[in-house]
């Protein structure tokens, strides 16, 4: 069975048919991966300003309403992928390089942390994936699978709460407890990109049609931007009790 936590990449993603475009493989979804993560981080130039991050506040808003309804189009219809993954990366862009510039400016330096360890990461754990260090068994694709939507039901909690005044301190306390919480949620977010690889390497091995590597590369761009973002919030926790 194929599965992932991942809310883009799920059990009946590369069950479509082939029309004759070309086959899937894995080293045109590296090649699309690299092409979104590229217009990304141009974009996300576009919206960094430390010195002054109030001026982009306004575009989080617009990047994250705008990545959301773009992804939501890029799940439900992905022959669009090719147009929309790369719309999906710019909006993306768009709202890291705001929210990046106000971490940027409370503790000066933690961006480039971010950024290193994240890729780290990856590159890491793709190394483990690759040499079956990390072997991916149905136990460990439940766990992920549970884990991560354990979380997604918590932050769902924590919005919801927000909306009537109040707030799950643990979440954003830089407290022993907050920072084991974003501990955990660092790590279920880069387990999610092992299920990710082999879920892409299972697509590849099934002649998925070739579109489905813009589709592919969406999927992975989703858990490390999500993966970014954690390990942002995490490190600005852990410089705050300094």
């Amino acid at each position: 069975m194929m599965r992932t936590a991942n809310p883009a990449l799920n059990a009946k993603t590369f069950d479509v048919a082939n029309e004759g475009t070309g086959v899937m493989t894995i080293q045109g979804t590296v090649s699309r991966t690299a092409m979104l993560l590229a217009l990304l981080f141009a974009a996300t130039i576009l919206t960094w300003n430390p010195v002054n991050p109030q001026a982009g506040s306004n575009w989080i808003m617009i990047g994250a309403i705008a990545g959301f309804v773009v992804a939501l189009i890029t799940i439900f219809n992905k022959k669009a992928s090719p147009v929309t993954a790369p719309i999906y990366a710019v909006c993306e862009g768009v709202m890291l390089g705001g929210i990046s510039s106000v971490f940027e400016r409370m503790y000066p330096g933690i961006v480039i942390q971010a950024v290193l360890l994240t890729f780290g990461t990856l590159g890491a754990l793709l190394a483990a994936y690759a040499s079956r260090l990390i072997r991916v068994t149905e136990k460990f694709k439940l766990g992920v699978f549970a884990a991560t939507g354990g979380i997604a039901f918590f932050y769902l909690i924590s919005m919801i709460m927000g909306l009537f005044g109040h707030s799950m301190s643990v979440i954003y306390s830089s407290g022993p407890a907050g920072i084991i919480f974003s501990v955990i949620v660092v790590v279920v977010a880069a387990l999610n990109l092992v299920l990710d690889f082999d879920f892409i390497e299972q697509g590849a091995q099934r002649g998925a049609p070739k579109y489905m590597e813009w589709y592919a590369a969406f999927g992975l761009i989703v858990t490390l931007v999500w993966l970014y973002m954690e390990i942002l919030r995490l490190l600005s926790k852990l410089q705050g009790r300094r």
